[in-house]
């Protein structure tokens, strides 16, 4: 637990990095004056988890069930990650494919809980402040988008946000990553898609897409200050348009550390399952047939 004077009553209970909620021992809540905050049962961990299941069971769909887990990681990120490490395989197509679809389709309609950094063309020279605005003392990952081809879903703009909150959910429950230290970020220049434009809710810039200098002269000011802020940070560029993520990454590779998901780490994949294959079945590589097969 963080000890510092901010972080007293109600204050620990909205900070979603520290809340442990129903979890807190009876020192902890007098220590964090929560006496009286919470009702008098101190449960565990699993108890939580075992009544957020239960709740989740009840959900008619995947995506109601990724409301319920998204308000839950908007108030108690230790709950959240818990129930996604211990359940992985029920809760990962939730926070991420196939439902992570349909949750960026209806982003602007959802939205509820800020969560990450938005950065729009119209911040140009301004992005600096942005960054510095992040709460995050220490980022080790940022995984970022243009929101221009958003899995199989074509040109989603700011609604895209989906993508990189949820696959930094995985980071964490799969690999472990500190989720204090991972940052979403949406680069937003304008969607092509008409109907996103013409969506009286639609939190994004109401205007097509910019492209050229000025498209360039925004990222290369975000890579720039994100870099001078946390120097040794990973840039995962994410379901970028063809037309920019093989530039970005021609252009970026050599001077910082940064892939692109939908490039290199699709392909790794990829390698790795030919491989592994080859090593099952005991055969070489210049005698045997690989069939692909998958979707756009």
């Amino acid at each position: 637990m963080t000890e510092c004077k901010q972080n007293r009553g109600n204050a620990v209970l909205r900070n979603p990095l520290i809340n442990h909620s129903a979890a807190f021992t009876q020192e902890e809540r007098d220590r964090y004056g929560l006496r009286g905050l919470l009702p008098p049962a101190v449960t565990s961990m699993e108890d939580q988890v075992t009544r957020m299941r239960t709740i989740l069971d009840r959900c008619p769909t995947s995506f109601d069930k990724f409301l319920i887990l998204d308000s839950l990681h908007a108030t108690d990120e230790n709950l959240y990650f818990k129930l996604l490490i211990d359940h992985i395989d029920d809760y990962m197509p939730v926070v991420y494919t196939p439902t992570v679809g349909e949750v960026c389709q209806k982003f602007s309609h959802i939205y509820r809980h800020p969560r990450g950094a938005f950065i729009s063309i119209n911040d140009k020279g301004h992005v600096r402040e942005i960054i510095e605005n992040c709460p995050n003392e220490e980022v080790d990952v940022i995984v970022v988008t243009d929101g221009q081809r958003i899995l199989g879903l074509g040109d989603l703009g700011v609604n895209g946000m989906g993508i990189p909150c949820g696959k930094l959910s995985l980071y964490t429950a799969c690999a472990g990553i500190d989720p204090a230290k991972t940052l979403p970020v949406t680069i937003d220049v304008g969607t092509n898609t008409e109907a996103y434009r013409n969506d009286p809710l639609y939190l994004g810039l109401r205007q097509e897409r910019v492209t050229g200098e000025a498209y360039d002269e925004l990222i290369e000011e975000f890579m720039v200050e994100a870099r001078r802020r946390w120097p040794n940070v990973l840039i995962q560029f994410e379901d970028f348009g063809n037309n920019h993520a093989f530039d970005l990454l021609d252009r970026y590779r050599d001077q910082c550390l940064c892939f692109n998901d939908d490039i290199q780490g699709t392909a790794t994949v990829a390698v790795t399952g030919v491989y592994s294959a080859l090593r099952v079945t005991g055969t070489e590589t210049g005698g045997s047939d690989v069939f692909v097969y998958g979707r756009r």
